[in-house]
């Protein structure tokens, strides 16, 4: 923990003047603190009680919120995946489920929903998110998004998301860039985003057109995971159904072509 080794102690926990040490203030000051006799601490007093405390960070935010000290937000959405949900993922072998950032940043996938969308890994970082895809990605045949049947709707949903992630991250530069870009480069968004007004409702089933397997019916089920402000998406089939047997057979090609010979 950062303190020198001492005697075996009686009771559980950090005294007084070790919880000052790890947060690198006197315990003279640690003291009145604890006492409300001290003047409001700094973001950076908090910061340094938060860290020896070893606090979540909803207890992080109620000390911030107790001490008068509105808690700084992060300076851009989180990519970092919790490693449970890289569990849950990876554990739905006969779902296609992947993680999307604040931004709609595709973060994490399984093999599955390679198969059914596209092989993420092999894209650069930049094409793998879905707003940037939807309003300025390819469109075959006219389709866009893969061809799935709400692509339309979800371009209404996913501007009106980005804005609100834009004012919940005014300072990302990464988040800004990528409205700009929008903006200059798609006329739909420019509209939807200028509108303010933005509602659709969630798709609980869609279709994909696959190039492979043909057409693939889905149930839409989205979590939250409010703490990193990102969402698992998990796409599950009817059982018995074609659909079922069509993500059966992309589970066993994976993302090879089938038209190419050997």
């Amino acid at each position: 923990m950062g303190l020198p080794a001492g005697p075996r102690r009686r009771t559980p926990g950090l005294r007084r003047e070790e919880a000052a040490q790890l947060a690198y203030i006197s315990t003279e000051y640690y003291t009145r603190l604890e006492q409300a006799r001290g003047p409001h601490p700094s973001r950076e007093v908090l910061a340094g009680l938060a860290r020896a405390l070893r606090l979540t960070d909803a207890e992080r935010d109620h000390l911030h919120h107790l001490a008068g000290v509105p808690p700084s937000l992060p300076p851009g959405p989180s990519r970092e995946v919790r490693q449970s949900i890289l569990d849950l993922v990876h554990r739905l072998p006969q779902a296609a489920a992947f993680v999307m950032s604040a931004t709609y940043e595709v973060i994490a996938w399984n093999e599955l929903a390679a198969a059914l969308m596209e092989d993420f890994s092999a894209l650069p970082r930049r094409d793998r998110n879905l707003v940037r895809r939807v309003f300025l990605g390819p469109r075959p045949e006219g389709r866009r998004l893969y061809g799935v049947s709400d692509a339309d709707e979800f371009a209404r949903r996913a501007a009106h998301d980005l804005r609100a992630t834009a004012a919940r991250y005014p300072h990302d530069p990464e988040l800004t860039d990528l409205v700009a870009e929008l903006l200059a480069g798609s006329e739909e968004f420019t509209e939807l985003w200028n509108s303010h007004d933005v509602t659709a409702a969630p798709t609980f089933r869609k279709t994909f057109q696959h190039p492979l397997v043909g057409p693939v019916t889905v149930n839409c089920d989205v979590l939250d995971i409010a703490d990193r402000d990102q969402r698992v998406v998990i796409y599950t089939t009817v059982p018995g159904s074609p659909s079922e047997s069509a993500l059966r057979l992309l589970s066993v090609i994976g993302t090879q072509r089938m038209d190419i010979a050997p």
